[in-house]
């Protein structure tokens, strides 16, 4: 046994070697829990997330399981992990938007709803009132002055803007297909973006996809609302992904 394993009964309480094991637990559970990988990308107008639509039991109705959410007319967000955190960091973050909104008399902005929320979670690594949500929040909205951003958001409280991002099963991997596009990212246009983003799941799951068994949501310009995609347009947008692979 080694000297550590005494360390793990408390969330706010260091090991010897600096290490906070519930916290490591925490990020174990909200890359493994849901078994999903998701992808979060932004192009020159365009902000997309995209990740697997995986129904657990025959008996429920397809269109219900969703791990991708509205928060505000113009932001949205992709959690993966488990569940029930997952429904409860919505929550919190739609109660966020809301209050924002209702103090100072315009919308959030998406980084500042990214902070709120890492305050937050931040705040739960030092209780043990309270334990560390098992979820990872890949948000995209509309910026006023900046566009279309894309923000992470995890269980530490920790978050970063960036042009291209992943959680889940599967992010080392999304994360090394990124970065060789990373120097064409920012030039992306609609197109470009999404089909990108469902080619970079697709490659590190190594299968291709019907409509129905991936979800997609984009946010376009300064002006444009968070929206998922239906079913026949990303088949349209699989079908050029097929044709441009057999060119």
């Amino acid at each position: 046994m080694s000297r550590d394993s005494n360390y793990d009964h408390h969330i706010s309480i260091f090991s010897p070697q600096g290490r906070l094991y519930q916290m490591e637990y925490a990020f174990k559970a909200a890359s493994s829990a849901s078994g999903l990988t998701g992808i979060a990308l932004r192009g020159a107008d365009t902000a997309v997330v995209v990740t697997q639509r995986k129904v657990p039991d025959r008996l429920i109705v397809p269109t219900s399981v969703s791990h991708i959410f509205n928060v505000t007319s113009k932001i949205g967000v992709l959690a993966t992990g488990m569940n029930a955190d997952c429904h409860s960091a919505v929550q919190r973050m739609r109660y966020e938007a809301s209050d924002f909104e209702y103090k100072y008399g315009y919308s959030i902005p998406p980084a500042v709803l990214a902070k709120r929320m890492a305050d937050i979670a931040q705040v739960n690594t030092q209780s043990a009132s309270m334990r560390p949500l098992a979820v990872v929040l890949l948000i995209v909205g509309i910026d006023e002055e900046a566009g279309p951003q894309v923000l992470k958001v995890d269980p530490a409280g920790h978050y970063l803007l960036f042009k291209g991002t992943a959680s889940g099963s599967k992010e080392q991997e999304a994360t090394n297909f990124l970065e060789k596009r990373v120097e064409k990212i920012s030039e992306f246009t609609f197109n470009d973006t999404v089909r990108t983003a469902i080619v970079c799941l697709g490659s590190v799951l190594g299968s291709d996809f019907r409509g129905n068994e991936i979800e997609v949501a984009v946010v376009q310009g300064r002006n444009g609302k968070f929206r998922k995609l239906t079913e026949e347009e990303i088949e349209d947008h699989l079908n050029a992904i097929a044709d441009d692979a057999d060119a």
